[in-house]
């Protein structure tokens, strides 16, 4: 059987483990900017999970590809330092990112999102005075109706929508539930 049509290749992505893929379509995925140089491929014929760029097959499919992945850093702002990805260990055998991740990858993205309409701060006290419509307010509407339901149906989710409420508050959530960046 030719080797372009046996379905042999893993990769790791974002969800986990991946696969069984054929040749052509990880470097489909390569083309597409799926599977990246750093993203961590595996076939029966590797001893262990090499990075994407080291494997023979695909190495060069990365040479026609722009290395250039990440958004410029906005004017007067130096961009972040880069952090390698972690060692492959047997209990874990490859990470479940595909590039080097930034010393703060959600500040760094953040600068890069729209800005929301709503306040993160209006989110918090709503969710503690009202269980479960900050949270609406903020555009989580499943997690909204969950507390709001859990409280009308048995009160404990009024102890959860307190916790939720005060972790708005301190700024776990720095994203609504459309995508937008909350401001502080």
């Amino acid at each position: 059987m030719d080797q372009h049509k046996q379905a042999e290749w893993f990769y790791v992505g974002t969800y986990g483990q991946l696969g069984p893929l054929t040749l052509d379509q990880i470097q489909e995925l390569v083309r597409d900017r799926v599977v990246e140089p750093e993203t961590y491929v595996w076939k029966s014929t590797f001893s262990t999970w090499v990075m994407a760029r080291n494997a023979p097959e695909l190495a060069p499919s990365f040479s026609g590809l722009s290395q250039d992945l990440l958004p410029p850093p906005l004017p007067g702002q130096s961009p972040p330092p880069m952090v390698s990805p972690p060692t492959p260990s047997p209990m874990m055998p490859a990470p479940h990112l595909n590039r080097p991740l930034m010393a703060n990858p959600q500040m760094y993205a953040l600068q890069y999102l729209p800005r929301s309409d709503r306040s993160r701060i209006a989110g918090g006290i709503l969710q503690l005075l009202v269980p479960g419509i900050g949270r609406i307010y903020l555009g989580y509407y499943g997690i909204g109706f969950l507390q709001l339901v859990l409280v009308l149906m048995c009160g404990i989710g009024y102890i959860w929508s307190l916790i939720d409420g005060i972790a708005i508050l301190c700024g776990t959530t720095r994203i609504d539930g459309f995508g937008r960046a909350l401001p502080d």
